[in-house]
């Protein structure tokens, strides 16, 4: 998720009465951050409003940099094709004891909370990312296309179990051919023939 614009909502928390977001209590980093994930839905920051086909992929600097993960998120700037690309690397640590929360940095010496909300701890198939004042929100997936039944349960999570409301939601396009796979640096595995476009 591209959170470079929250810096201004970092301390003014809009829902002050709720309690604060509770983060998963497990979390393997190493299977977290192998493969691809594609950003479902979310509560968009102000320049993730028109993206589509968002990918998040992160790599840990096993000690070789001052920093844990470098993270690179790419998107198309409105239409899922045709829109122009942009590119948003940043970077991240862990927080010593807590295995579901994060600091990320779009820039020095900016960091600011990245928070795994829900976690398929099993297959590592979904998560949910969360933000402090409930302002942004990310539904990822390992593949483009995620089962509507999951998608709205883990929607409905972000309800119940996280207070968050939910009327700015929006569902990111995800539409990809052959050429864009390939031209993106997916992998058949991550983005398979059959949830290629076929018009």
């Amino acid at each position: 998720p591209n959170i470079k614009y929250t810096m201004g909502n970092f301390t003014s928390n809009s829902s002050t009465a709720l309690p604060p977001l509770k983060t998963v209590t497990s979390c393997n980093v190493d299977r977290f951050a192998t493969g691809a994930w594609f950003v479902i839905g979310n509560i968009p920051t102000y320049p993730e409003r028109h993206a589509s086909n968002a990918v998040e992929r992160y790599a840990l600097t096993q000690g070789k940099k001052s920093n844990d993960i470098d993270i690179d998120f790419q998107y198309n700037n409105g239409d899922p094709i045709t829109g122009k690309l942009k590119s948003l690397p940043q970077k991240g640590w862990l927080v010593k004891d807590e295995p579901g929360e994060w600091r990320v940095s779009p820039f020095w010496p900016l960091k600011l909370p990245y928070l795994i909300l829900e976690l398929d701890t099993d297959r590592y198939n979904y998560c949910v990312i969360g933000y402090p004042n409930r302002n942004y929100a990310w539904i990822m997936g390992r593949k483009p296309v995620m089962d509507g039944k999951l998608y709205d349960s883990l929607v409905d999570k972000l309800v119940k179990d996280h207070q968050y409301d939910v009327s700015k939601l929006r569902k990111v396009p995800q539409k990809w051919t052959a050429e864009e796979r390939k031209k993106r640096g997916v992998s058949v595995d991550e983005c398979p023939d059959e949830m290629l476009a076929t018009d």
